[in-house]
């Protein structure tokens, strides 16, 4: 059971820095729609930078718990959550090849996390 709790932590903690990228986005796309005068900008960015700080953090935290390699290993998980967000959040569309990218990630996470 232990074992899946620093799994949940650490899965949500990529998670969280996936976030960084939606509120990135989001600033990007006030600019391009409304210039330096947006407030929700400002808000966005300040969201970014926040998340940014709060997820540094926390990886320090979760990261004690495993070796490197499977830390980081199972970091890559974030290209699977940005390319949900981008889906859900962005509207945007999946290719063939964005599929086929998320599951030799997840496989490859598979394998490295496998040996814990």
């Amino acid at each position: 059971m232990n074992r899946w709790k620093k799994y949940l932590q650490l899965h949500l903690n990529v998670l969280l820095f996936s976030l960084t990228g939606v509120f990135s986005k989001a600033a990007s796309i006030q600019y391009n729609q409304h210039g330096l005068q947006s407030p929700l900008l400002y808000l966005f960015l300040f969201l970014m930078l926040l998340n940014c700080g709060i997820y540094a953090i926390a990886w320090q935290m979760v990261m004690k718990k495993f070796d490197l390699s499977t830390a980081y290993a199972n970091k890559s998980v974030y290209l699977i959550w940005s390319q949900l967000w981008a889906v859900l959040i962005f509207k945007e569309s999946l290719s063939i090849n964005n599929i086929i990218g998320m599951l030799v990630v997840f496989l490859g996470v598979m394998v490295v996390s496998g040996d814990e």
